[in-house]
């Protein structure tokens, strides 16, 4: 399956440049009829359009390349307010936002952070919680994720 899986990702890749998008993850899940997830992304955001036409693309280099023995789905979505962040290069690109991080090993007592993603270092990143920082390496962090913010705005009713 993990040489299937590189050929998969490779096309994706293909496509993902001719269409000038970044291709975020591949995900291939089930047995029998297999479920293709593609996740995509730009910088303004994806529209629908984005993954119908992504969508058309890829399922065409797909069936000429005849990979999948039987029926398959293929799903294509952006990646969400609530995107996970997987690379150095996704927190460096979301520098400022707040992100939730949880990480294998306790840091400062811890291992649950929710804070501003402030400086990407060599092997590390810098959490800003509060008025403090915190230097997160890199190996340890298992699972990280935007953190969605809602703004309100106070309105003034005048009678």
């Amino acid at each position: 399956m993990n040489e299937f899986r590189q050929k998969v990702l490779q096309l994706a890749r293909q496509v993902a440049d001719e269409e000038e998008v970044e291709l975020v993850d591949v995900e291939l899940r089930g047995k029998g009829r297999l479920l293709l997830r593609a996740v995509i992304d730009k910088e303004n955001g994806i529209t629908l359009d984005d993954c119908e036409k992504f969508s058309r693309s890829f399922g065409a280099v797909l069936d000429v390349e005849d990979l999948f023995a039987g029926p398959y789905t293929l799903e294509v979505s952006s990646p969400g307010l609530d995107r996970p962040l997987k690379d150095l290069r996704d927190f460096e690109k979301n520098r400022g936002k707040l992100a939730r991080v949880v990480t294998s090993d306790k840091i400062s007592n811890q291992n649950f952070f929710i804070g501003r993603i402030e400086d990407i270092g060599v092997g590390y990143v810098k959490i800003k919680i509060d008025e403090r920082e915190i230097d997160i390496p890199f190996d340890k962090i298992s699972r990280a994720r935007l953190e969605i913010e809602l703004k309100c705005q106070k309105s003034s009713a005048t009678s």
